[in-house]
C-alpha cells in the first residue's frame, strides 16, 4: 500500500479536502479505519493528539499513524466503499488549539535554550494544557517568567513561520535546536531568525497566531522541570477561570483583587490560631465530659469501668480527645464511636492499669464497618463507611471484652 500523502505538511490551515478511499479495515472497538490516498488530518504522535471531523459527514473520532507510513481514519459509522471519492473537514478549532500549543513550545524551548542552554526533553499536550520536561538547573520561578517574557515577545513580534525539506545530510550542517531521530529527508520548521528544528506537527503561519503563552505551574520531576503551559485560546480560557475565581474570592471579603492574597492570608492565621484555642477548650470540656461518663459506666465484676457511645458529627481528633481524658482514670476501658459526615469513626483505649489490646479489638470492629483501623494495645483508632453497624459494632467489642 503506497504512503499516504499528508497534505498539512504543507498547509496546516487546509481544513477541508478530497481523497480516495483505498483501504478499509476493522478496528477491536467495532469500529472502522479508512485509510485515504491522500488526507489533511494530523495522526496522534510527538505529544500532539490527532485531529477530528468528518468524512462525508461520518464522525473521525481518531487518527492513527501506522507503521506502514499510512494514516488510519477511525469513523464511526458505515464505511465507505473503496475507490469511493470523499470530503474530508477538519474541526478547526481544534486544529488552531494544537497549532497554538506546538507552536508556542516550539518557541518556549527555544527561550530556555537561548537564555540557559537548557533543552526540552519531552512535551505533551494534554486536556486543559500543555508539558514539556526542561533540563534546566537550578529552576525557580524567576528564570521561568524570563523565558517566558522571551517567548511572548517573539509571539508579538509576529515573525515568520517556514517549512522546508532537507536531506539528512544536509540537515547535520544546519543549527537545529534538536537532532531528528528519522532517517532520510527531513522536514524543517523555522521561526524567524530564532528556532530552527526537525518537526512533523501542525503550525502556524506566524508566531502572532500563538497569541500568548502563560504558566500555570512548574515542580521538579525526575531530575528535570516540568512546566506547565498554556498557550493561544487556552490562555484566554485559563485566565477567565482564574479572574473569576479572583473576582469571587474579593467578593466574599468585598475587597478589591489585589486585596485578597493579604486578606486570605491573614484569614488562615487567624483560623489556626482559633482551632488551637478550640482544642484546648476541648480538651477541658473533654475532661469534664469524661467524669459525668464514668459515673454513668457499667462496671465489670473485676471493677474495670467500660464507657461504650457513639456520637454524631464528632471528628476522630475530639473522639481521641474524649478517649485520652477517660482512660487518664485507672480501671477504665473507652469504646467510642462517632457518625462523621459520612463516614463511621471509632477510638477504643484502656487505662494502663486494665489488660487487653485495642489495635486487635478494633480490626475486627472496623470489619462490620466496611474499613480499616490499628493502633497499640492500649489505644487504637479506625472507621469505614457502613454506618448502620456502628453501634452493633461497639456492641459486639464491648461483648469481647
Amino acid at each position: 500500500m503506497p504512503p499516504t500523502e499528508r497534505l498539512y505538511y504543507q498547509d496546516s490551515h487546509l481544513i477541508e479536502f478530497e481523497a480516495r478511499v483505498i483501504a478499509n479495515s476493522e478496528r477491536v472497538s467495532g469500529w472502522t479505519a479508512v485509510t485515504l490516498d491522500r488526507t489533511a488530518f494530523y495522526p496522534t504522535g510527538g505529544g500532539q493528539p490527532s485531529d477530528t471531523g468528518t468524512l462525508n459527514g461520518l464522525r473521525v473520532v481518531e487518527c492513527i499513524d501506522d507503521e506502514a507510513d499510512v494514516v488510519l481514519h477511525v469513523i464511526q459509522g458505515r464505511a465507505p466503499e473503496v475507490g469511493t471519492i470523499v470530503k474530508g473537514r477538519i474541526d478547526w478549532l481544534r486544529r488552531l488549539d494544537h497549532m497554538q500549543q506546538h507552536t508556542g513550545q516550539h518557541i518556549f524551548s527555544q527561550a530556555f535554550v537561548k537564555l540557559f542552554n537548557a533543552p526540552t526533553r519531552s512535551f505533551r499536550v494534554l486536556d486543559e494544557a500543555c508539558e514539556i520536561d526542561v533540563d534546566l538547573d537550578n529552576p525557580t520561578s524567576e528564570t521561568i517568567e524570563r523565558a517566558v517574557e522571551l517567548a511572548n515577545n517573539v509571539i508579538w513580534e509576529n515573525r515568520a513561520i517556514t517549512i522546508s525539506q532537507v536531506s539528512s545530510q544536509e540537515a547535520s550542517g544546519l543549527p537545529l535546536r534538536k537532532e531528528s531521530a528519522r532517517a532520510g529527508d527531513l522536514r524543517l520548521i523555522e521561526i524567524e531568525g530564532f528556532d530552527l528544528t526537525p518537526c512533523g506537527g501542525t503550525h502556524a503561519y506566524q508566531t502572532g497566531e500563538v497569541g500568548m503563552i502563560a504558566v500555570r505551574s512548574w515542580e521538579r520531576a525526575k531530575g528535570l522541570a516540568r512546566i506547565e503551559f498554556v498557550a493561544g485560546l487556552r490562555a484566554l480560557a485559563d485566565y477567565r477561570r482564574a479572574n473569576q475565581s479572583a473576582r469571587a474570592v474579593a467578593g466574599v471579603f468585598s475587597a478589591a483583587l489585589s486585596d485578597t492574597p493579604e486578606l486570605a492570608s491573614r484569614m488562615i492565621e487567624e483560623n489556626k490560631q482559633l482551632h488551637r484555642r478550640v482544642r484546648a477548650l476541648e480538651e477541658i470540656a473533654a475532661r469534664v465530659e469524661a467524669e459525668e461518663l464514668l459515673a454513668q459506666a457499667a462496671t465489670t465484676p473485676d471493677n474495670v469501668r467500660i464507657v461504650n457511645k457513639v456520637f454524631d458529627n464528632r471528628d476522630s481528633e475530639s473522639l481521641k480527645q474524649l478517649a485520652l481524658s477517660l482512660i487518664a482514670h485507672p480501671a477504665t476501658i473507652a469504646l467510642l464511636g462517632s457518625r462523621d459526615k459520612d463516614a463511621a469513626r471509632l477510638v477504643f483505649a484502656r487505662s494502663v492499669d486494665v489488660p487487653g489490646d485495642m489495635n486487635v479489638l478494633i480490626r475486627d470492629a472496623c470489619v462490620m464497618l466496611d474499613g480499616r483501623g490499628g493502633g497499640k494495645p492500649d489505644l487504637a483508632q479506625g472507621g469505614g463507611k457502613n454506618l448502620d453497624k456502628l453501634s452493633e459494632a461497639i456492641e459486639m467489642a464491648a461483648k469481647r471484652l
